[in-house]
């Protein structure tokens, strides 16, 4: 059972990195290859490796993983994006950032849009984020309006 997190925004992005990420508790393999385990968490940055070298965790244990994760990408976010945000539009951009990486986030055209205070047109932007390794994987497009429909919502 997951415990809630202490800031809403964090609650709100583990819904959406639980739902999206699903829970494995064995390693596997992400879509592209890169070693990943629990929540979405990435294991190593080298494409196939063999999976033996890491044990299966519990759910607890993933939970943790998952928590530690999101809190990292949440001071990203607010690092990248020192706007006034409100909670939704926060986890919004921290489930994206979990996804994609925060390097991805601070070169994207989602931040600039965020930073100028156009949140019509950040809502827009996620939609851009549904390929990996040139590939549109439907799982993506879902997270990406999942995201944005919740960015959406926290701008009245």
């Amino acid at each position: 059972m997951a415990l809630p997190l202490a800031d809403p925004a964090l609650d709100l992005a583990a819904g959406l990195a639980r739902q999206f990420e699903g829970l494995r508790l064995a390693p596997y393999h992400d879509p592209v290859g890169y070693p990943t385990i629990g929540y979405g968490t990435l294991l190593s940055r080298d494409p196939w490796a063999d999976l033996s070298r890491w044990p299966a965790i519990t759910q607890a244990e993933a939970e943790r993983l998952l928590r530690e994760h999101l809190e990292t990408f949440a001071a990203s976010v607010a690092r990248l994006c020192p706007v006034p945000l409100s909670d939704h539009q926060r986890a919004a951009l921290i489930d994206f950032t979990y996804n994609v990486g925060a390097g991805n986030l601070q070169a994207s055209g989602l931040r600039q849009c965020v930073l100028r205070g156009d949140h019509e047109g950040a809502v827009g932007q996620f939609g851009r984020w549904v390929f990996a390794r040139g590939v549109k994987l439907p799982g993506l497009v879902r997270r990406r309006q999942a995201e944005a429909a919740m960015y959406a919502g926290g701008t009245g």
